[in-house]
């Protein structure tokens, strides 16, 4: 089967954030993709305002209808991606999606990016944090949470590498096969480095490791979109070498780190406008890190750490 992703996940006029973060880059690595749009605003909500609507429950399962009325359900996809959901309706709805699809497609594999929030703070209703430990992620083969939503998740207040591989590991037991939890400071690295956790219970290649870490600069400045971007293109890399999960990060990541690399470039520009509250990232013009990511950081096996 080849791949086609269905993504469900939030929508900008302008800037690169949810499926505009995401649908761009998967085509470009040759994955087919349909976007339904959790919600539809002029702009990613960190500007000083915007506006636009929201989908709800019963008109994602309407849009789902439409697709299986047309026999453009079945077996027609090997991937579901979703990102940011602002509503128990809409969660709620996006289970019903994920068992329809599975129902046509029993291989299918579910990205879920559970997005609830950062740094300690919430964007989402508390209601959701139950909802997509009882409804979502059992039903997700990949998830993808950043330090606090890993926290958020599984009641481990993650600090320490320790912490986050026992955080996998709970993550593990309520359904993933593979968990990646994208960005999260470490103590040591004194605020200069954000590290990727990586684990995943499928059968890996020789020498690949099971459970790793991927550590990154941290550059100065939010960008917004980067978690958006990091799990679409784990979600394509994975897809091309399901025994290689470390590989496929290294990939993912090099892609990101370029992009974010050539949007502070931009950024820094005499004449360049100011950022609002994240600076946008430049994908079109960073379309070439994407289809030939050059991996600079490793990663390193967390295995002896996992044991401990």
């Amino acid at each position: 089967m080849s791949t086609r992703v269905l993504t469900v996940q939030s929508h900008v006029v302008r800037g690169y954030v949810g499926n505009k973060a995401a649908v761009f880059p998967l085509q470009l690595l040759g994955i087919e993709v349909d976007a339904i749009n959790s919600v539809q605003f002029s702009n990613h909500t960190g500007y000083k305002s915007f506006r636009g609507e929201r989908l709800d429950g019963d008109q994602l399962r309407a849009l789902l209808d439409g697709l299986s009325a047309n026999s453009l359900v079945d077996g027609q996809y090997s991937h579901l991606l979703t990102g940011y959901i602002g509503s128990l309706s809409f969660l709620q709805a996006v289970a019903h999606v994920a068992s329809t699809l599975r129902a046509g497609n029993p291989d299918l594999q579910y990205v879920c990016d559970p997005v609830l929030g950062d740094g300690g703070k919430l964007y989402v209703p508390e209601q959701l944090v139950e909802a997509y430990k009882t409804d979502v992620i059992p039903l997700a083969n990949i998830v993808t949470p950043n330090q606090f939503e890993a926290s958020l998740l599984t009641g481990i207040p993650v600090v320490s590498l320790a912490d986050a591989l026992a955080a996998c590991d709970k993550l593990h037991a309520m359904g993933p096969h593979t968990v990646v939890i994208t960005s999260m400071d470490v103590p040591d690295d004194n605020g200069a480095a954000l590290t990727l956790v990586g684990s995943t219970a499928l059968p890996q290649a020789p020498g690949m490791p099971s459970k790793f870490t991927l550590r990154v600069p941290k550059r100065p400045g939010y960008f917004t979109g980067t978690g958006d971007l990091t799990a679409a293109l784990l979600l394509a890399r994975f897809a091309q070498t399901p025994d290689a999960l470390a590989s496929a990060a290294e990939l993912a990541i090099a892609s990101v780190q370029g992009v974010i690399a050539q949007t502070a470039e931009a950024a820094a520009q005499p004449g360049a406008p100011a950022p609002p509250a994240g600076i946008e990232l430049r994908l079109v013009a960073g379309a070439g890190h994407i289809t030939q990511p050059r991996v600079v950081h490793r990663a390193t096996d967390a295995s002896v750490s996992a044991s401990m």
